[in-house]
């Protein structure tokens, strides 16, 4: 299975790059294929909302990092969202790639793919994921995703937090049971 894994982190040995690393390895493992892309480190503006693609065929105005990574989302059997909490909800590095979906939204109704979310965050209040799991569900019901798990990771601040707790082995199993 060919797996797009977006991550919103700007640091890249933080706490939710160590979700997506170990994620990736129980993939990997079961013979899964992973392509990555680390929305904080990729040339993305953000959507203008100029709808230029509605009138020339799905193609963006802009011409960026987004040219890579659409036809890998496009020809993927499952996309993975990795993120830490920022303010209630993903990064505005994420969330910039999956608006910049936009110019494909019609491909995307038809292209039926398994999803899951992997999110760190520092509190350990009990309500913190309620928005992003919203937003997750809000995608689960605009496009055929079928999700296939979630890691939701709380009171993880700094790496060596994440690092003392079950979160990376639940990522590595997420990944490693993945169907074929």
């Amino acid at each position: 299975m060919k797996i797009v894994m977006l991550t919103g982190s700007p640091h890249r040995h933080g706490t939710s790059a160590l979700l997506a690393d170990e994620f990736a390895a129980g993939a990997l493992s079961k013979g899964h294929r992973v392509i990555r892309f680390d929305a904080a480190f990729e040339d993305v503006a953000p959507c203008r909302g100029c709808y230029h693609c509605d009138r020339h065929d799905g193609v963006c105005v802009q011409q960026d990092g987004m040219g890579k990574i659409l036809p890998e989302i496009l020809s993927a059997d499952m996309i993975v969202l990795v993120t830490p909490l920022y303010y209630h909800s993903m990064t505005a590095q994420l969330k910039t790639v999956i608006d910049r979906m936009l110019p494909q939204r019609a491909a995307l109704r038809r292209h039926p793919m398994k999803s899951a979310l992997l999110v760190t965050c520092a509190s350990s209040r009990d309500w913190d994921m309620d928005a992003i799991k919203a937003l997750y569900h809000n995608f689960l019901r605009a496009l055929p995703w079928t999700d296939q798990g979630m890691v939701l990771a709380q009171g993880v601040a700094r790496r060596e937090d994440i690092e003392k707790t079950d979160y990376p082995r639940l990522a590595r199993e997420l990944g490693a049971g993945l169907p074929a």
